[in-house]
């Protein structure tokens, strides 16, 4: 078989747009009827998201290691968009042999051998020296300082250690999207956004829990404050989350409400002096070592606001341990359980209840410029948590895959090295690839959202890299054969930490539904 080319792959991507592009015409002709077909938008957003990471591998592909990886990846993108068309093809506004002139280099690209070989290939991040560095320097504290307690935290879903969040304050994490003006480290540069995403991805490499997501939360507030707040809030807020004096949890989402933020219910009712929180949030991570909980509340309360009535306001409160916490001030309760969870242990998700609970007027985000604003200041910062969310993923799958790689190098089987068999050589070859592409997409992104654009790519990202993530840290487990499902081998912690990527920051199927497909046909 002849081995594909870039311009032969080119074209078949070209090929394969133009599908897309010909769904999105046959959905936006039926107006307002195509959002009944949810089937086929979440069909439609996950192709989009494919394709665009098929053309940044494309562009990527400058060495023969490249090369071959983003050939790999594309034709299993390709294969895998073949099989949805061939079998949906009219409800994509197309005929059954739309993707026929694809054929030649999906069989070449997906051919066993060619993907076997793609298993022990190489390819630089192509990261600048002072990037480079960043990498470096997080990796390293990861493998000394968060990997060795890693499993313990997980088994015994215990709090994380004060002294790695300490360690991490001190290598300048919190700051990273804080302008140097107020503590911070942003230059202002597009290496600020680059150099979160690649502090996110190795931190995840020890622990999603426990390293991974320490960022996120102060950085979605800080974007709020740096977006929305007046400056005296900036100036008393945004130093203390850049040195990690102050933790942050986010409380946005509700019982009845998950993706839902419009129908949001806890209502912030004006009183003198500030404001009277009633109501209650779920999934606030890290909520019990936080003191100060970003929370979206409904300030306006006529319902047919909608989002355009919500506000934010930072509850402050003392940091605590454990899983439980529970505060009374003046009759005001503010209480919350943490929520058991198959993984993701360590910041532990909070159910956080609010009973009267005071916040000052001088905590609404914005003052009275901020009133009705919250859901905007949110997204702001929603979009970058998106993109930490498929380097969260990028981490956890490159760790999965050299697990992998070393069990299977260590492992005989029926007299032969694991390694040596075809069927592990083509999984290898596979999660190489996948991870290869969406490291470079993922970069790509975060220079977008530097510069105020990729809000789309951003979610386009993590729909991909993180659905992949569950089959590369399946796959992962499923070389491991029966000890895999130990919990004694560290696989067993990735495959249940990489469920929930597709889950937070955006459930998947919202994301796909209201955000990209609707970006799509606009």
């Amino acid at each position: 078989m002849v081995s594909p080319s870039l311009e032969h792959a080119r074209a078949a991507v070209t090929v394969a747009e133009a599908v897309v592009d010909q769904a999105c015409d046959h959905l936006r002709s039926q107006g307002a009827a195509a959002h009944d077909d949810q089937a086929t938008l979440y069909a439609v957003s996950h192709a989009a998201a494919a394709l665009a990471m098929a053309t940044s591998a494309l562009d990527r592909a400058e060495s023969p290691a490249e090369s071959h990886l983003a050939h790999v990846l594309i034709g299993r993108v390709l294969a895998d968009l073949a099989g949805t068309v061939w079998s949906q093809y009219e409800r994509w506004g197309a005929t059954a042999d739309v993707l026929d002139p694809v054929r030649e280099y999906v069989a070449a690209s997906t051919d066993p051998a060619f993907v076997a070989a793609a298993a022990s290939l190489r390819a630089d991040a192509g990261l600048a020296d002072d990037l480079g560095l960043v990498a470096d320097t997080f990796r390293r504290f990861a493998a000394e300082q968060i990997a060795p307690r890693a499993e313990h935290i997980h088994r015994t879903d215990a709090d994380i250690p004060d002294d790695l969040i300490a360690g991490v304050a001190e290598l300048g994490c919190f700051g990273l999207s804080i302008p140097e003006a107020y503590g911070g480290f942003a230059s202002g540069t597009q290496d600020d956004q680059l150099a979160m995403v690649i502090a996110t991805e190795e931190l995840s490499r020890a622990s999603l829990g426990a390293g991974g997501s320490l960022i996120t939360r102060p950085e979605i507030l800080a974007r709020a404050l740096e977006a929305g707040g007046t400056e005296e809030q900036k100036r008393r807020w945004l130093p203390s989350i850049a040195s990690g004096e102050t933790l942050c949890a986010v409380a946005v989402t509700e019982p009845d409400h998950g993706s839902d933020v419009a129908g949001l219910k806890v209502a912030a009712t004006p009183v003198e002096g500030g404001w009277m929180l009633n109501g209650t949030k779920t999934w606030c991570t890290f909520a019990g070592k936080a003191e100060a909980l970003m929370v979206l509340a409904r300030t306006d309360p006529d319902p047919s606001a909608g989002h355009r009535g919500l506000s934010i306001l930072i509850v402050e409160k003392p940091a605590d341990a454990g899983h439980a916490f529970r505060h009374g001030v003046d009759g005001g309760v503010l209480e919350g359980r943490a929520i058991p969870t198959l993984g993701y242990r360590g910041m532990h998700s909070f159910e956080v209840s609010f009973t009267d609970w005071f916040v000052p007027e001088a905590n609404l985000i914005g003052g009275e410029d901020g009133l009705g604003r919250g859901f905007y200041l949110q997204m702001a910062g929603f979009e970058n948590g998106r993109i930490q969310t498929a380097a969260r993923a990028v981490g956890v799958m490159d760790r999965a895959f050299e697990l992998a790689t070393d069990y299977a190098t260590e492992r005989s089987v029926f007299g032969a090295p694991l390694i040596d068999t075809q069927l592990t050589q083509v999984k290898l070859g596979l999660m190489n690839a996948v991870i290869w592409a969406s490291r470079q997409y993922t970069y790509e992104v975060a220079r977008r959202l530097a510069r105020s654009e990729g809000a789309l790519d951003a979610a386009m990202a993590k729909a991909f890299v993180c659905k992949w993530a569950e089959w590369v840290t399946r796959e992962s487990l499923q070389i491991h054969g029966g000890m895999g499902y130990a919990e004694e081998y560290e696989i067993s912690r990735l495959f249940v930490d990489a469920r929930v990527l597709s889950i937070f920051e955006g459930a998947d199927e919202t994301l796909c539904l209201k955000l990209i497909a609707r970006r799509l046909l606009a």
